[in-house]
């Protein structure tokens, strides 16, 4: 079966778990009615049914190329680009004055799921754009806004962002690439970076380089990083692309999977570039961009798994093995329950994004500190969840796929390949778990309180209804609060550290029993309450042994030595 762009469950999770008619209620979003929702949804999902799945094995076997320093994408990759682009879905939320929709990140974020899962390699094109746009509203000058958003949003012009370098990686504090005043308010950037997703292309007028680089009066450190938009051609006087930039790509990366998207290597020789937000303030103007790139990457994850799952389900459905009831795999006790895993994995996923993109929309509807806190508390566990989500429901996808999962020709080793890099990029699920119980803890845990009570709330008033389903998850969410407590009554950060990544996941587990019991209540003893059930049983008891590891401490992750490490 082709993929299917799953509208229904989006639909589904706007109305009952996310309760999107609180951001329909703003004035900010009035216009997001229930069939505007609706029209957007089914559109971008042909978009998506139509356009992009089509591309996805294009991109896999005929990787982009870099041929005498020219970019090559993949066969049809710039149809794709330009479809996106002509149907608007670039600008979705970006500012009205400058040519965008305006509407909530809630709804982009589900058309970006949608288009990951039809075809991930491409995805990541709009995706950066969309990052860089929200970077420029909130930091750039009235002049770069003028000249540089319409053009993005129109899709006319593309954009990225450049952090890493050989030497500094996660560490960005390290990097080196300089950047020295002209005099006429523009500035020389030179330095390497590496890792730079659709660093290029053949497809926009131009590609508009977001980089981090250090002026001259620089301290060490982050604090002595700026933000300097880098363009590969400079605007004439009427806005156009003029002569060339003093920049190149160096060398395509080969990677694991994603070919069909050129991971590129940027050489910055003297080239021109903006600054955007202030003198060394580049760290906060780029965490603008990355946070986009956060939500955008767990549902890139999401989409993934949605892909994975669908494949998977139709070679269950088709292929004949044993003595079961229909004649196919899937009616094999262990076929169905990795399907099942997938299927209540990636809802449950898919509700912990959008809750944290309906939090982002409130807070910007509201300026509700509330909302910026829960914002901020779901952006690493939808980050980390997402991401962990796809990797482990395409890891199932090929082995219900059995041996045939091994062989490209079936394509479903490639939702794996290609989603294995979105735990590392945008910072490391790691890193996220570090960020959770550290800097988003440094409120004394209010934040998360707060979702814990309403979690708990929920479930106690459903009780009376369904305490078979309520019970546990009341009863998970009370173990995750006293793990929680535990973790912000540890001064040493290495302790927190060291249980970090298996406290997120309890909490993640947490969420998902929430979400699927919010199903259940909507749809009694219909499919979703079904889903649930397998959650709720076989899913969410993994919270148990996750918080026991999340208050193991650090002593017994150090307790080896480097030599006791490296010995035989």
């Amino acid at each position: 079966m082709p993929y299917r762009a799953p509208v229904a469950d989006y639909e589904f999770l706007f109305r009952h778990a996310v309760d999107f008619d609180r951001i329909a209620a703003t004035d900010k979003f009035a216009e997001a009615s229930e069939d505007v929702v609706s029209a957007i949804l089914t559109e971008a999902g042909k978009l998506c049914e139509e356009v992009m799945a089509p591309l996805q094995r294009n991109g896999d076997l005929e990787p982009a190329r870099l041929e005498n320093g020219v970019l090559r994408t993949s066969p049809g990759f710039s149809d794709g680009w330009n479809a996106i682009a002509e149907g608007g879905w670039i600008g979705m939320s970006a500012d009205p004055e400058y040519g965008g929709m305006g509407l909530p990140m809630t709804l982009t974020t589900a058309v970006n799921e949608m288009m990951s899962a039809a075809c991930l390699s491409l995805q990541l094109a709009p995706l950066m754009t969309q990052g860089q746009i929200e970077a420029l509203e909130h930091h750039a000058s009235d002049e770069l806004k003028n000249l540089y958003l319409p053009k993005m949003i129109a899709g006319e012009w593309s954009g990225t962002m450049n952090l890493t370098e050989p030497q500094a990686g996660s560490d960005v504090g390290a990097l080196t690439s300089k950047a020295e005043p002209n005099g006429d308010g523009t500035y020389s950037v030179s330095g390497q970076k590496i890792f730079i997703s659709w660093g290029d292309n053949d497809f926009a007028e131009n590609v508009c380089h977001l980089v981090l680089a250090r002026l001259p009066d620089a301290v060490p450190g982050t604090k002595g990083i700026s933000l300097f938009l880098v363009p590969k051609y400079l605007p004439d006087e009427n806005g156009n692309p003029g002569v060339a930039n003093d920049l190149k790509v160096v060398s395509l990366e080969h990677k694991m999977g994603l070919h069909g998207s050129p991971t590129c290597v940027m050489q910055y020789d003297g080239a021109k570039g903006w600054l955007v937000g202030k003198e060394h303030g580049g760290m906060a103007a780029m965490f603008t961009m990355m946070n986009n790139a956060r939500l955008g990457v767990g549902g890139q994850g999401i989409g993934a798994a949605e892909g994975a799952y669908q494949q998977a389900l139709e070679y269950a459905l088709e292929r004949k093995q044993g003595k079961t009831p229909s004649g196919t795999i899937l009616d094999h006790a262990d076929v169905r329950r990795m399907l099942m895993s997938m299927r209540a994995d990636t809802f449950a996923a898919r509700a912990i994004m959008l809750a944290n993109a309906a939090a982002i929309d409130m807070a910007n509807a509201t300026g509700d500190a509330d909302w910026v806190s829960r914002a901020a508390l779901l952006t690493p566990i939808n980050k980390a969840f997402g991401t962990e989500t796809g990797m482990r429901v395409s890891e199932e996808g090929v082995q219900v796929h059995g041996g045939m999962g091994f062989i490209e020709e079936t394509g479903a080793a490639q939702f794996y390949r290609d989603v294995r890099v979105t735990a590392i990029y945008e910072g490391t699920n790691g890193i996220q778990a570090m960020d959770l119980v550290a800097r988003k803890m440094m409120d004394g845990g209010e934040a998360a309180s707060r979702l814990l009570d309403e979690i708990e709330d929920h479930a106690e008033r459903a009780r009376g209804s369904m305490p078979e389903l309520a019970g546990p998850v009341w009863e998970a969410t009370e173990s995750l609060r006293e793990t929680t407590e535990w973790l912000i009554s540890q001064s040493d950060m290495n302790t927190r550290f060291a249980g970090a990544v298996p406290y997120l996941k309890a909490f993640a587990r947490v969420l998902g029993g929430h979400y699927h019991l919010k199903a259940a209540l909507a749809e009694p003893n219909g499919t979703r309450f079904k889903l649930a059930r397998f959650y709720i049983n076989a899913l969410l008891p993994e919270f148990s042994g996750l918080l026991v590891q999340a208050q193991n401490g650090a002593d017994d992750v150090f307790a080896l030595s480097a030599e006791e490490m490296v010995a035989a």
